[in-house]
């Protein structure tokens, strides 16, 4: 078996769980909309209180999806994370595949979704 059974799709297993168990955790927390508030005002000092390393650091900061299931971010929790800044499906559809929400939104249209 390869560490990646469908060619581009990052699996998340026990060892990605275990990288990004920090990271699961905030997002997880994202749940609070007191917790939403104080990642707003000071994105930094909430990274550091739940311990993210420098990799998902950056994928937070560039709002990077794909950057954050390659830190070991789960889907479901990320969803917490990228609905902050107002992002939907398809705004993570369209940075998994490259393409902007408007042609991604477009292919989905052509398929009859």
């Amino acid at each position: 078996m390869t560490d990646q059974p469908i060619p581009g799709t990052i699996l998340f297993n026990g060892a990605n769980a275990m990288k990004g168990y920090a990271l699961n955790k905030m997002c997880f927390s994202f749940n609070s909309r007191s917790n939403r508030e104080a990642f707003l005002r000071d994105e930094e000092e909430y990274m550091a209180r739940f311990g993210l390393n420098e990799q998902q650091r950056a994928a937070i900061k560039s709002r990077n999806v794909l950057a954050l299931l390659e830190a070991g971010g789960n889907i479901y929790y990320l969803a917490k994370f990228a609905g902050i800044f107002h992002l939907g499906v398809q705004d993570i559809g369209a940075q998994q595949t490259g393409v902007t929400v408007e042609e991604f939104k477009a292919k989905l249209l052509a398929a009859g979704c």
